[in-house]
């Protein structure tokens, strides 16, 4: 076998291993789990069913707060992980009265209480290109507003490969050091969270 054709098989090898087993390169995350958003988009309704599929103990608050992560503590009870969806709905943020930018205070202020707090925090994109720019309004970057609140300062992030297709993701990981787990089906994203959350 020529040099080239054995080193490429075995590259390819490895990313398949990589991506395929969290747990070997240290993507694991512990309960309790707080699931939230960042742009109200169905992103979180999704994950919710998966959570719930996979018997993970979490609590899902479209509307997390610092002060939810404050109080648990409080309670000595503290959130383990935070898995913030990404990706903006204008009808679901019209729904909730708030904005993008009211959103994005909110997301990085629950962000530095989870750091300060040392929460994981795994940041999340599932629902593919439709849920990016490229199939948003005319002048609506609310989307991307929301990949850059959450996924650079993320522990590692967890998305969907068809909306990494222009490799957005991708540079976040390379350019912040931020592990990236991609996954093409719905039941991909299963295996990836029941190996993240294995016991």
């Amino acid at each position: 076998m020529k040099p080239f054709l054995s080193f490429g098989i075995t590259l390819i090898i490895s990313s398949l291993f990589l991506f395929s087993r969290p747990e070997a390169v240290g993507q694991t995350a512990s309960e309790p789990l707080l699931l939230t958003s960042c742009g109200q988009s169905p992103g979180p309704v999704r994950a919710k069913v998966f959570l719930q599929k996979l018997g993970i103990v979490f609590e899902y608050n479209a509307l997390a707060k610092a002060e939810d992560l404050a109080a648990k503590k409080k309670e000595g009870k503290p959130y383990k992980t935070l898995m913030i969806v990404t990706g903006a709905s204008l009808k679901g943020m019209g729904a909730a009265g708030v904005s993008i930018d009211e959103e994005i205070i909110r997301t990085k202020a629950l962000i530095a209480e989870a750091k300060k707090q040392g929460i994981k925090i795994i940041g999340a994109h599932i629902e593919g290109m439709s849920r990016r720019s490229q199939g948003a309004s005319a002048g609506d970057n609310s989307d991307e507003m929301s990949i850059d609140a959450v996924c650079p300062v993320s522990d590692f992030m967890i998305v969907k490969k068809e909306g990494d297709s222009d490799q957005r993701f991708t540079t976040i990981s390379k350019s912040k050091n931020v592990p990236l787990l991609l996954f093409e089906l719905n039941n991909d994203m299963l295996e990836i969270l029941k190996k993240v959350f294995s016991k």
